[in-house]
């Protein structure tokens, strides 16, 4: 945490003490209450804050991030530890829906109705078409420009002792398929299964993921369900189980893997910076994991088609798209 003195000497594109001030202890007592709760069960992947600011504090003065690539460049060049958070904005270019606005629904059902455990109690079949549908799509597509970047950065960085991990709340694997080792992935992993009876998490890149699910999963209003029997869905392969299988992401109204998040908490703390790309920062924890190393007196730099409610906190903002903007800032230094 800085010092008053540390205060004294802030450069022009941080914030002023008593913004500082505020930010350093509300955020980090917003995100330790929010890692807390997800330990305890209590607090679920749709959770949205009231206000913009409610974690944060009041707002006060403080200088607008800036845009400017060579100031980015050189904190970049003096990081040893850089924590990449990404969401669902990195994989655009790539031609996978968000599952966002006009991309919510499937068929007649908004996505936040069918990814629930009630929903896969009641009509698994029907999720299980959705989930083969969204398997479909990213079997389908290849890493962007900013996936293949992030990967070659942490390559590089990695020869030189230093140290990149990607933090993303996307479920796809496009991050695995560019390339990168390090990679925590809080939401889930649509690329891999578990079973409902014993547990068992196996990655699976079958297409189709079972014979019965074969052509299914066309997202047309009009198309009806195929209403599989459940023991033609996706089972588990032990022999002392057979049990029926899900995708392992979180569905809306579970709880985040809380090894996970340990994971996740100890790389901000002890990351010196952090990138916040792709995300619209409105689905927490992950909003708020920007927000807690820039309390720290840490840089942090977004990289997003626009503004989103937690910019004003950030040392830098780079407006465009990522795949982009990201290869330039993560390039070899001359």
């Amino acid at each position: 945490m800085m010092t008053h003195t540390d205060c004294n000497t802030l450069t022009r594109h941080q914030m002023s003490t008593s913004h500082r001030t505020v930010v350093a202890t509300l955020v980090t007592q917003a995100c330790r209450a929010t890692m807390l709760l997800q330990r305890r069960g209590m607090f679920t992947l749709g959770l949205r804050m009231c206000s913009g600011h409610a974690a944060t504090g009041p707002k006060t003065e403080a200088p607008r991030p800036s845009s400017n690539m060579n100031d980015f460049r050189r904190d970049f060049a003096k990081a040893n530890h850089i924590a990449i958070v990404t969401g669902a904005g990195i994989a655009v270019a790539s031609g996978l829906p968000t599952f966002r606005g006009k991309h919510e629904t499937w068929r007649k059902w908004k996505t936040q109705d069918l990814a629930t455990p009630e929903a896969f109690s009641r009509v698994p079949s029907r999720v299980w078409e959705f989930f083969h549908y969204r398997r479909e799509l990213v079997m389908d597509k290849k890493p962007t420009a900013a996936h293949y970047a992030i990967a070659e950065c942490e390559a590089r960085l990695r020869a030189r002792g230093k140290d990149v991990v990607v933090i993303t709340q996307c479920v796809d694997d496009l991050h695995l398929q560019a390339g990168s080792k390090r990679v925590l992935k809080i939401h889930g992993n649509l690329m891999e299964t578990r079973c409902v009876s014993c547990g068992h998490v196996h990655a699976n890149r079958h297409s189709p993921i079972c014979p019965a699910l074969k052509d299914t999963g066309s997202p047309e209003a009009d198309v009806a369900d195929a209403q599989i029997p459940v023991d033609k869905l996706p089972r588990c392969k032990k022999s002392d189980c057979h049990g029926l299988l899900r995708p392992n992401v979180v569905f809306f109204g579970e709880t985040l893997d809380s090894h996970i998040l340990t994971k996740v908490e100890k790389e901000l703390e002890d990351c010196d910076l952090c990138l916040v790309v792709g995300t619209s920062s409105i689905v927490y924890p992950a909003a708020m994991f920007g927000p807690r190393v820039a309390s720290r007196g840490v840089h942090v730099a977004e990289f997003n088609l626009s503004a989103s409610p937690k910019t004003e906190y950030f040392t830098y903002h780079f407006s465009g798209r990522c795949e982009e903007t990201l290869p330039a800032a993560l390039a070899p230094l001359q």
